[in-house]
């Protein structure tokens, strides 16, 4: 009940993942997010078995391996948030927004294997969650136990929590499309300049 709770405070604080399934949810609609909120969740499992298998512990140890990392990371979340700045609000950024000929605006093409890969990327180029899971998790493992059932309480669980707060996440997107239909290139602005904030930040980040 502890690493439920833990998860779920980790689950609820700000993170690139969060703002990539709220922006895509937005442009594209609740159910093309949901598979950059699964590809984030798949991309948070490999760090939880990579850090139960040791790569935590060899980030923290090697600058240089912790240096590669960070840079990775740090560089596609900034191209990430360029393209994000420089996208147009689009016909589809609002729900309710209306075309020409009075009928609805369609949304931009949603490419499901593109949004699944995005979330992906930016879960597992993080550095910093690796090293943090390496550092949380041993602290609820049972000796004696597996490995392997270590991964799936553990894991699972917290992929559980996150998926679930991402999709909340994409389906409260709705109610500030409103909203959008007048300010969705400053959206896109925003947050793109988030993008490149946490990429920076993550960039500056010492072991």
């Amino acid at each position: 009940m502890l690493y439920l709770l833990a998860a779920i405070g980790l689950s609820l604080t700000p993170g690139p993942n969060g703002l990539l399934v709220l922006t895509q949810a937005i442009r594209f609609g609740a159910r093309p997010a949901a598979y950059s909120a699964l590809g984030g969740v798949i991309g948070f499992l490999a760090l939880v078995g990579a850090s139960l298998a040791g790569l935590g512990a060899l980030l923290a140890a090697s600058e240089q391996a912790f240096w590669i990392a960070k840079l990775i990371g740090a560089a596609y979340l900034v191209v990430l948030g360029i393209q994000l700045w420089r996208a147009p609000a689009g016909p589809g950024m609002a729900v309710t927004g209306l075309a020409a000929d009075g009928g609805e605006r369609a949304r931009p093409v949603a490419r499901p294997l593109a949004l699944f890969r995005q979330g992906l990327l930016i879960a597992v180029s993080n550095p910093k969650a690796l090293i943090f899971f390496a550092a949380f998790l041993p602290q609820f493992m049972v000796p004696g136990m597996s490995l392997w059932l270590h991964f799936l309480i553990l894991g699972g669980t917290f992929a559980a929590v996150e998926l679930v707060y991402e999709l909340l996440v994409a389906g409260m997107a709705g109610r500030i499309a409103p909203w959008l239909s007048v300010h969705g290139r400053l959206f896109n602005r925003a947050a793109g300049s988030l993008f490149i904030l946490i990429g920076g930040l993550l960039a500056r980040t010492q072991r």
